[in-house]
């Protein structure tokens, strides 16, 4: 691949997923993209690159999802997770006792695994969420994981990374050397097509955003566009994660840390002007579901 053809695909997939590859990153490029062009019976990269130049749109599409399909896995980082069952959950519960409902969004939710994770510690929370409408929305900029996403079929080495036995007993059927997440999992969450560049307002507003471990890619000025977007999409007293590399220090005011509480942020009131009201009260003791 010439330095050209390096500088073309740079400004191509900031432009198109807000991705911000570095000028050392050649080697990435290349082990991502060297067998697409494989595949598109295409010699190499340059090749690759004057399809895309000559407006093949399939091909272009295929380029983004090659160089933005990022490793991910259930309970990833497990710190999260612990926070949503123990204090975000059982908050809500109180906060949100009069309406009984509740909207989740999980950002940039590749292959299904983190929009999962969430459903299952929804479903944790047993009879204190009966009766509830809890909607949990994926999005992600590739259809290729959202379709992977959707069947809910994953490894064996997938679901050995991070899934608690106990669930993957409870939650999942083998299928021959796979495994499929049951229906009723399946069913809580919803999985929709979505570019963090773009206006994202037309999801309506969330009770808690996970956006983790996407914002890494992109640069200082893009963040703060979406930061600021996520603050008009979060409720007052609602919460955002984000991945343990990533912080709003130093990018935005709209949001605060939650003091002990790593990774995670809340509406700056003073930025917002909304109040907060009793956010984060004690947890509620859970019954779990059986």
């Amino acid at each position: 691949m010439t330095p050209v053809d390096y500088e073309y695909l740079r400004k191509f997939l900031k432009e198109r997923s807000g991705l911000d590859l570095s000028a050392d990153k050649q080697y990435l490029v290349e082990s991502r993209l060297l067998p697409l062009a494989r595949k598109a019976s295409l010699p190499g990269i340059p090749d690759l690159v004057l399809k895309i130049r000559n407006g093949d749109g399939r091909l272009a599409t295929d380029v983004v999802e090659a160089m933005t399909t990022n490793e991910t896995f259930f309970y990833r980082d497990k710190i999260p997770f612990d926070h949503l069952r123990e204090t975000i959950l059982p908050g809500l519960i109180q906060a949100r006792a009069a309406r009984k409902s509740l909207r989740i969004w999980s950002a940039a939710s590749s292959t299904g695994q983190e929009p999962y994770s969430i459903a299952m510690c929804v479903k944790e929370m047993g009879a204190a969420l009966a009766g509830w409408r809890v909607e949990i929305v994926a999005t992600d900029l590739s259809q290729e994981v959202l379709e992977k996403s959707k069947a809910g079929v994953y490894s064996q080495f997938e679901v050995q990374r991070g899934l608690p036995i106990q669930h993957l007993m409870k939650y999942f059927t083998q299928v021959g050397e796979l495994w499929q997440l049951n229906a009723d999992i399946r069913a809580m969450v919803q999985f929709r097509q979505l570019n963090l560049l773009q206006d994202f307002s037309h999801l309506g507003t969330f009770d808690v955003i996970f956006c983790r471990n996407v914002l890494i890619y992109f640069d200082q000025d893009t963040k703060a566009v979406i930061f600021e977007r996520m603050a008009k999409g979060l409720e007052a007293d609602g919460t955002l994660l984000l991945g343990a590399a990533e912080s709003v220090v130093g990018i935005t005011d709209a949001f605060r840390p939650i003091t002990e509480r790593r990774g995670l942020y809340q509406l700056n009131p003073a930025r917002s002007g909304r109040p907060m009201g009793g956010l984060m009260p004690q947890p509620l003791k859970i019954a779990a579901a059986r």
